[in-house]
């Protein structure tokens, strides 16, 4: 009996649990119809998007090393040759031709530099020889067909990651007999350039994203009939083809000035002629899509009851409906453990799970293969990059049929199926691909042998919660009756709170998903993307978006997800110190610019006016120290942050100048991320390179070495230029007071030093009111990141109300009236746009700050909370000092707090007017009242 009473009792909690979780759920009540209505699984190696159609279920997925490029020497030898010049020209006020000279002689070398004048002349040379399908009398009828002009471009069309020649043919009617009448022809924007045709005469040729292509022809080369216009495109990279996101009337037309204009916007034939041009130079690689599984399923469409949804608590996805009188459910998650994507399909009757799976991907260089009577097989490689790749797809039955071909894997009248899918690549690290991904797929599926689905299943939870678990927060007002698309469309995020205690906890799962040990930081867009040519490449911007990433991990009690940025930053560390010899002839010492990758390159990149930025290894290394100061580890501290510290410190030590106008020592040449040029001194290089003298400072008095080292960086930390206040009341964002008031840059670099750093705070409350006043002048518009870190400015100035204002702004949707904004997409993705993870993440470190923000001077409660959220409490939330707390508020007033001392140091605790400082042990629990009386 006493059994029963177990069972019972184990039914009641694990309901009760249940129960308690539903808030943390993502729910929609249709499937996904684009990419940003997909939802997320990821294990910080596989990533996946998964689409829950009915008849057609769609999984796009992403493995975390599988990136272009390949291993190679980012850094311009012997560039430091230039340093002074460029100095010299930016003294004396000609920032033009400081930037020009910079382009020319300091930028980093880009992949294929040096063959790609070559190769290109020699391709070229292949497709425009073939002139053919320019002819009118051509025969086209063999080929495919496609509607222009095309929105955006031809991926469009489907034709994701198509680089080459591409001929575009199109026949139209002349009814008139004309006399050396000049005719227009408008076809505008192409990517990259054109060669245009009439009856097999040029008429035109142009170049250039941007360029209108409008041309001008004698009307001798039409006849009377039918006549034929013929388009070579050629692309080079990235995205291709007719390019307008806005199509005008004019586009697609031929016109006179004495007749009707003749429509060409319709169906067109096209061919490909050449999809393998020469590998474009590129400044970094860029992170790429891998493929996709399709599940097409024996049902029709007309389904009811259809719900699918993502339970951020055990991080599982499920979509469930009934078809035919009969009810279907399909479970998704990515398991850390196995290392493998489990996708679980029932029904409630007998041999009723029949369906094909099949892969697609856009890379041209692939093979899909069988790989035994229950595995499908993907094997590829990026055209441009030497990493190898591979994934299977393995099926497991219960009763029915399972026959595998070399296109797909078929289940026939199956009770239930379940698939998994392991990837891997080559990469080992970045200077050896000497991997083998196939190996690595048979070992991951051999390894799944051992254990059933429940079994595979309990493993992920368990180990999933294991972090998601260590915290929890509520704002009251539970509500999750409404799918999650339509509560982001409700204007006033105030009538639904719970929303935003949802979306905290979704990016810690985003986090979770996309950053585990072993494995590689989350870039722009975490671990997920869909394009081979995606925005910014998806790699790592370290002038904000890859910080930004890592701002929630400490204090949302994630600490363990900060190793794969750790690792990067050890990695750049090294790399960083060729391109701090090469560019500016400092030795023993590192630096990285705003962009880095899977290959750590650490030269400046993209365009002088903002690509050199001299603080990127500054910001990483203060990252380090601010993870000690949570963690308190000083093995951690000792033997991988304060080497990595010192070596970036070492590098400003040798690189500050003296100003010959100011007599400080200032940073040049730099710029402010990324507004105003190629500059000397600006304010947030000042603001990092002091904020890590300090934390050397106090690295060295912890460990208790390195005393003549700190002493000259004191030093020197009083001859850096210091913070100023311009004419206009406001923090000054250069050395010079230039600022625009109506300057709204989405950058807000200057701010550094009031969030995420500390080199203002309000113990010097006329400097914070500065800050304050370049942020009203900023104003509240931005892209998503730029209102995350908004929100984090506006609560560090405690202006909770103003910070709840942005963040309503924030989980604004981000698609309206057919135009993309700043905000929110329908699967809670933050929008640039496009998509960029870093607002999630500091979106939810936005929303901590507005109820917990520490330093090393102590630790201060609810020092923001807008009047939104005035009922709430939250659990597991961290603070600097190795301190967790638990508290909680009605009314906007604290009711109680704990905190445990897991390091046993002293604390500094503040409410409002209440402070007090107490000694801890280790491991033990204070608790007080709202006037911070022990309880």
């Amino acid at each position: 009996m006493w059994k029963y009473k177990i069972f019972y009792i184990a039914i009641l909690f694990l309901c009760s649990t249940l129960s308690a979780q539903q808030p943390l759920t993502l729910w929609y009540d249709k499937p996904a119809e684009e990419w940003t209505d997909a939802l997320p699984l990821g294990n910080g190696s596989l990533g996946a998007m998964v689409y829950g159609g009915v008849k057609e279920d769609h999984i796009q997925f992403n493995e975390a090393t599988f990136w272009s490029g390949a291993p190679r020497d980012y850094n311009r030898k012997d560039a430091y040759q230039y340093l002074e010049p460029i100095r010299k020209l930016l003294a004396e006020g000609k920032q033009a031709a400081a930037e020009q000279l910079a382009q020319d002689h300091f930028m980093g070398k880009r992949s294929n530099e040096d063959n790609y004048a070559a190769q290109k002349k020699e391709w070229l040379s292949k497709v425009r020889t073939d002139t053919q399908y320019a002819a009118a009398s051509f025969d086209d009828s063999k080929w495919k067909t496609v509607q222009l002009p095309t929105n955006a471009g031809w991926e469009k069309e489907g034709w994701v990651g198509l680089d080459g020649s591409v001929w575009f043919r199109a026949a139209f009617n002349v009814d008139d007999n004309f006399d050396n009448e000049e005719f227009v022809i408008n076809l505008g924007k192409i990517r990259d350039v054109d060669f245009t045709y009439i009856n097999g005469k040029l008429v035109g040729t142009g170049e250039g994203s941007n360029t209108i292509r409008t041309y001008t022809f004698n009307s001798s080369i039409l006849k009377k009939g039918k006549n034929v216009i013929a388009v070579q495109v050629l692309n080079f990279y990235d995205k291709g083809g007719f390019a307008d996101k806005t199509i005008k009337p004019d586009y697609f037309t031929i016109q006179s000035a004495s007749h009707k204009a003749i429509q060409l916007n319709h169906t067109w034939k096209y061919y490909i002629q050449d999809n393998r041009p020469p590998a474009f130079p590129a400044y970094n690689a860029s992170y790429l899509a891998f493929a996709d599984v399709f599940f097409k399923w024996n049902i029709d469409n007309n389904a009811s009851g259809y719900k699918r949804d993502l339970e951020l608590s055990y991080a599982l996805q499920s979509v469930s409906f009934t078809a035919n009188n009969i009810h279907y459910r399909r479970e998704y998650f990515i398991s850390y453990p196995q290392q493998a994507m489990a996708m679980h399909f029932t029904a409630d009757a007998k041999h009723a799970v029949s369906l094909s799976a099949v892969f697609r991907t856009y890379h041209p260089n692939h093979t899909i293969k069988k790989i035994n009577d229950s595995t499908l097989g993907i094997y590829l490689q990026p055209s441009d990059g030497i990493l190898k790749a591979a994934a299977y797809l393995s099926a497991k039955i219960i009763n029915g049929k399972i026959n595998v071909t070399d296109t797909s894997l078929n289940i026939d009248k199956a009770d239930a199926v379940t698939f998994y899918l392991v990837a891997a690549t080559s990469f080992r690290n970045y200077h050896d691909v000497s991997g083998n991904p196939e190996d690595s797929c048979i070992k991951r599926l051999s390894a799944l042998q051992h254990y059933s689905y429940p079994a595979i299943k309990a493993r992920h939870v368990n180990n999933y919660q294991k972090l998601f678990n260590t915290f929890s927060v509520s704002f009251g007002n539970i509500d999750n009756t409404l799918p999650a698309d339509k509560r982001l469309m409700q204007p006033d995020k105030a009538n639904d709170v719970s929303l935003i205690a949802l979306y905290m906890q979704y990016a810690r799962y985003l986090l979770i998903s996309s950053s585990r040990p072993g494995g590689q930081p989350a870039n722009l867009q975490g671990i997920w993307n869909n394009e081979l040519a995606p925005p910014w490449g998806s790699k790592y911007t370290t002038n904000i978006n890859l910080e930004m990433n890592y701002w929630p991990a400490d204090v949302l009690n994630l600490s363990a997800c900060m190793q794969p940025f750790i690792s990067l930053t050890k990695d750049v560390s090294v790399t960083g110190e060729t391109t701090a010899k090469n560019y500016y002839n400092i030795n023993d010492a590192w630096v990285l610019h705003h962009n880095t990758d899977i290959w750590r390159g650490t030269a400046p990149v993209n365009a002088s006016n903002h690509g050199i930025w001299v603080s990127g290894s500054g910001w990483l290394a203060t990252m380090l120290w601010q993870h000690f100061l949570y963690t308190q580890d000083t093995i951690f501290l000792r033997n991988e942050a304060y080497p990595v510290m010192k070596k970036a410190a070492m590098f400003y030590h040798h690189f500050l100048v003296k100003d010959p106008a100011t007599g400080w020592l200032i940073s040049t040449p730099s710029n402010s991320p990324e507004n105003g040029g190629l500059v000397a001194g600006p304010t947030m290089d000042h603001q990092i390179i002091r904020q890590l003298f300090n934390d050397c400072i106090e690295a060295s008095k912890t460990l208790n070495i390195d005393k003549a080292f700190s002493d000259s960086l004191q030093q020197q930390y009083k001859q850096i230029a210091p913070d100023q206040i311009g004419k206009y009341g406001q923090l000054q964002e250069w050395l010079q007071d230039v600022d625009d008031t109506s300057n709204h840059h989405r950058h807000v670099s200057f701010l550094w030093g009031v969030y995420p750093g500390h080199d203002i705070t309000w113990k010097d409350s006329v400097m914070m009111n500065a800050a304050k006043q370049s942020l009203l002048y900023r104003g509240d518009s931005g892209t998503g990141w730029s209102l995350a870190w908004k929100i984090n400015l506006w609560a560090k100035l405690k202006d909770g109300d103003h910070a709840f204002k942005l963040l309503n702004d924030l989980l604004t949707p981000a698609i309206q009236n057919g135009k993309e904004n700043g905000g929110t997409y329908n699967n809670m993705f933050d929008a640039h746009p496009p998509f960029q993870i870093d607002g999630n993440f500091g979106g939810a470190a936005g929303i901590a700050a507005m109820l917990l923000q520490s330093d090393e001077d102590g630790i201060e409660l609810l020092p923001a909370l807008p009047a939104t959220l005035h009922d709430g409490n939250v659990k597991g939330i961290r603070a600097v000092g190795d301190f967790e707390l638990n508290f909680s508020w009605r009314d906007g007033k604290l009711q109680q707090v704990s905190i445990t001392s897991i390091s046993g140091l002293k604390c500094t605790l503040k409410y409002k007017q209440y402070s007090i400082l107490f000694s801890t042990e280790k491991n033990k629990t204070y608790r007080f009242n709202n006037e911070l009386k022990a309880l």
